[in-house]
Order: structure tokens, then sequence, then C-alpha cells
């Protein structure tokens, strides 16, 4: 215990001051003033008096909601000696690599200006901030000609990155265990077996309700759905972040996922966020960015042909170019591998006091990039409530699935525990397609870092995220992959080829989450 106090004072510290900055903070210190004023407060008994006004007021329930957030993203500190680095990504090969990755993203953007003769940023005329300003709740009707742009990578681009990982230290005489995995993946990260998951997924077990399976047409709905629906409803009155977290778990009612969310990502619509957001706004229609063009094209190619998704191309727009203007995104760059890109004034090139991050929030769009909005538009229709659970959604989950680094929900662990649970739990199904030369990661490395959006239906999607949100990992999202190809099974068996193998799995679109996830994980022989 007294070597945990020292951790515990670190971790304080670091959420107080955190919390100080923020607009909670303020609020919190208007109302100690404010309360001051009321007769039941008494001098000699002051700090309790406040604390117990705090909690009849409902402040100190968003007190403990803004800390259990801060406690959800932010790492817990590590030694005081330890380098910043350190924070980002331990493993000094993962820091080189995703050092090297974003050395071909910048590369693939400074070529794509220097062909195009289009500037990184520039004002837009008068007369241009006017146009956009009146069709901003209608550019998707804009036809700009983004045929010159291409997207910067691809998801397959980044698979051929992580496929050339290696850990410099196993090179020469690896141990046994590690080179008995036959996958794409070669480095050697710890990850989670089937009895490992099960204990760490132990609410998606048969004996557990849960909404995806037990709220079908065969199962009377009051046998699960009513009662969940009574808890949910309870939650949110509690308005108690940890309790929807948990809550999530067995799956959100579809009339209160919305709030559940919204509840569990601390996001409240306060007047000053749809202020920020107007200025951010107002970012847009004063400046044109490369990326915009980036983003244009990225909509135009994914969600703009998806039948779930083509209704909502305005919102994207709108949440994209808003998103690539926001500075505090820079903020999550602290615990990413990732390091925001640099660009000079021009003629300034190498003066660090020149410098600016490009763009503003630090992200590059990639090609997919915005399937990471689309599903949050069945649920969120105002415009800035919309943008902050993206952007909460990015910050916590999402950035992981397109940088290199060993965390248990970073994309390469969750490559290597897809290529795992296969070889281990499907041995010959795994054998058999690598005789092939389908590699069965290269046909699912695309649904992981897309988070499954744009390949399973909408309500199978906000389900799959449900439990994303209620245990705070993507794990499940490997777990997922590799149900599907326990499902598909008996035909990849009989296939002779890649393509064919792609064949049996292009249409993911009438799968059940849960029945696939359950009977993975509870009914699989360990």
């Amino acid at each position: 215990m007294l070597q945990e106090e020292p951790d515990l004072s670190l971790v304080i510290a670091q959420i107080v001051q955190k919390l100080k900055g923020s607009s909670l903070y303020a609020q919190l210190e208007r109302q100690a003033w404010t309360s001051l004023q009321r007769p039941e407060i008494k001098l000699e008994s002051l700090k309790e008096d406040i604390k117990e006004f705090f909690k009849i007021s409902g402040w100190e329930k968003k007190l403990q909601n803004a800390v259990y957030s801060e406690l959800s993203v932010s790492p817990l500190p590590s030694h005081p000696a330890a380098p910043p680095e350190h924070l980002k990504e331990p493993l000094v090969y993962m820091r080189k690599a995703q050092g090297s990755w974003e050395k071909r993203i910048l590369k693939s953007l400074n070529s794509m200006c220097t062909e195009l003769s289009i500037p990184l940023a520039r004002k837009r005329p008068v007369g241009e901030q006017k146009e956009l300003l009146n069709k901003w709740n209608e550019m998707g009707t804009d036809e700009p000609d983004l045929s010159l742009f291409r997207p910067v990578y691809a998801p397959k681009d980044f698979l051929e990155v992580l496929i050339n990982l290696r850990n410099p230290n196993y090179e020469n005489g690896d141990s046994l265990s590690f080179r008995t995995h036959l996958g794409l993946i070669q480095v050697p990260l710890k990850v989670k077996d089937i009895p490992e998951l099960k204990e760490c997924f132990v609410e998606l077990g048969l004996s557990t309700g849960q909404l995806g399976i037990d709220d079908s047409t065969q199962v009377p709905p009051e046998l699960f759905e009513n009662e969940h629906v009574r808890i949910g409803q309870k939650v949110l009155a509690e308005q108690d972040s940890a309790a929807a977290q948990q809550y999530v778990r067995q799956g959100s009612p579809t009339a209160l996922r919305a709030e559940l969310w919204a509840l569990i990502l601390n996001v409240s619509s306060q007047p000053e966020d749809i202020l920020y957001y107007e200025q951010l706004k107002t970012n847009v229609i004063q400046h044109d960015l490369l990326v915009d063009s980036l983003i244009y094209k990225d909509v135009k190619l994914t969600a703009s042909n998806d039948d779930y998704y083509f209704v909502f191309e305005d919102y994207l727009y709108q949440v994209l170019l808003c998103f690539s203007r926001d500075t505090t995104v820079l903020g999550h760059f602290a615990y990413n591998s990732a390091s925001p890109p640099k660009s000079y004034i021009r003629g300034k090139l190498g003066l660090e006091e020149y410098a600016v991050f490009y763009p503003p929030n630090g992200v590059i769009p990639f090609h997919g990039f915005s399937m990471y909005v689309a599903p949050l538009c069945f649920l969120y229709h105002e415009p800035s409530k919309l943008y902050q659970i993206f952007r909460e959604m990015y910050v916590r989950f999402f950035f992981r699935l397109h940088s290199i680094s060993s965390h248990p929900s970073g994309i390469v662990s969750l490559c290597l525990l897809f290529e795992t649970l296969l070889q281990t739990y499907l041995p010959q199904l795994f054998y058999h397609l690598r005789e092939i030369g389908a590699q069965p990661l290269r046909i699912s490395f695309k649904w992981m870092v897309r988070a499954f959006s744009g390949y399973l239906a909408t309500d199978q999607l906000l389900l799959l995220w449900d439990r994303i949100l209620g245990y705070n990992s993507l794990e499940i999202l490997a777990v997922l992959a590799a149900a599907v190809f326990a499902f598909r099974a008996v035909n990849l068996m009989e296939v002779t080829s890649l393509a064919a193998a792609e064949a049996v799995l292009a249409d993911l679109s009438t799968l059940k989450v849960m029945p696939l996830l359950q009977i993975f994980l509870f009914a699989t022989v360990t």
C-alpha cells in the first residue's frame, strides 16, 4: 500500500491540474461563491456546508463525472524520471516506426501540394466566404473537381507498414514461442487468450441478458428489454458516468443511446461548447486548407456511396471541416504515439518560432476517415453536439486505429490478437488460408481500422460501439473479426484463393454481432 500512495497522489495532482483549466472549475468556483449567500451556510462549518450544497445541487455529480472522464482518457502518470516520450509510447522501435510512417505521410501530402500547385492553406476571398456560409447546410450539393486529389494513404498502405514492423532485439535468436506465430504481424506483444477475454468481457456471457439477443422477436420483451430500459432511465436520472459505462456493456436501448453515450463521454452542450463550435465554423469559412479537399474526396468515395450514410453527407462535411481546425485535439498527442505535423511560414523553413501545426488539429485524414463520424449521425442531429461526441470518441478510441503503438487497444495489438485467436482456436482454417496466400489479416484489417463502420448494418454497429464504450477498449474489434471468420469457416475451407476468400466475406451487413461474439467467446473449446 505504501508504494501505491505516491502514485495516487500523482494521479490526483494530474487530474486537479487538468480540471483547473476547464469551464467546470470556473462554474464550481462561481457556485461556491454564490452559496455563501445562502442562510444554511455557516462560517464555523463552511467546508462541510459547501460540500453538502454541491451534493444537493448536483454539482458534486458533475465533478465526479469529470474526474471519471479524465481517468478513462488520460494514461496513469509514469515514473517522475521517465521522459515524456515514454508516455506517448514506451517502446523505442514503435516510436521510430511511427516517426518513419509520419514522414511518408508528409512526403505524400507535400508532393500533392507541389504537383497541383496548391498551398497548404489560404485565406478565402470575401465572395467565397459568403458563398460557403450560404451553402453551409447543403455542402453535399457542391461538386468541386477532386479528380486530381488522392487520399494521402489507405488502410492497405498502413497494413504493409505494420507487416514490416520488427523488434530489433528479436532479430538474432527470437524466443521459440514467438517463432510459432505464423501470422503477418511479427512483433512480440502480450495479447489476451480466450480465458482472459472471457474474464474481461464477463457481461457478454451466455447467462447475462444482452440487447442484440434477448430483445429479439423470439423472446418476450418483458423478460429482459423492459427491465433493461427501466434501469437505463434510472441511470440517466442519476447522471452517473461510471454507472452508464457499466450499463451499456449489455447494450443501449435505441431511445436512450444518444443520452447514455453523451453521459459516458461527459459531453453536455453548454453555451460555451456551442460558441466554440461556431468559432470553428468561422475558421472554416475564413480559411481554405488542402486537407479540406481530402475530406471532400473521402466523403465522396465512402459515405456518399453507402446506403446507410449518404443522407448525412452535409453533417459529415460540417463535422470534419470543423474538426481539422480544432486545436484542443492536439492535447491527445500527449498519450498518442503519433506527433502532429509541422509546417513553416513561407521562407522560414526550419525556424521553430515560425512553425505551426498543420492541420491545426494535427490529424491528416486518410481513406475511410469520415466513416468514424457517419454512424454518430443516426444519434445526434444537432451539429455542435454531434461534433463534441465525435471529437471525444476520436481522442479516446479512434486515434489508436491509425497510429503505431504497443497499447492493448492499438491497431498493432488488435492485429496480433486477431491472428493469435485464429491460429490458436481455428488452426485448420488459419493454415488453409495461409497456404493459399489468403492471410486472414489482409481481409480483416480494413474492418478493424474502421471499427467495422461501413461493413455492419448500423443497428449492429451501434451495439458493437456500445461495448467499446462500456469496456473502454477496442479489443472487441479483434474478437469480432475472429468470430466472423469462425462463422464463415465452412465456406472459407473450400476457397482456393485470396479473391475467393474475400468474396465469402464481402458482405457483413446481415450478421448479428452479439450472437457471434457470445458463441466465439463462450462456446469455443479452450
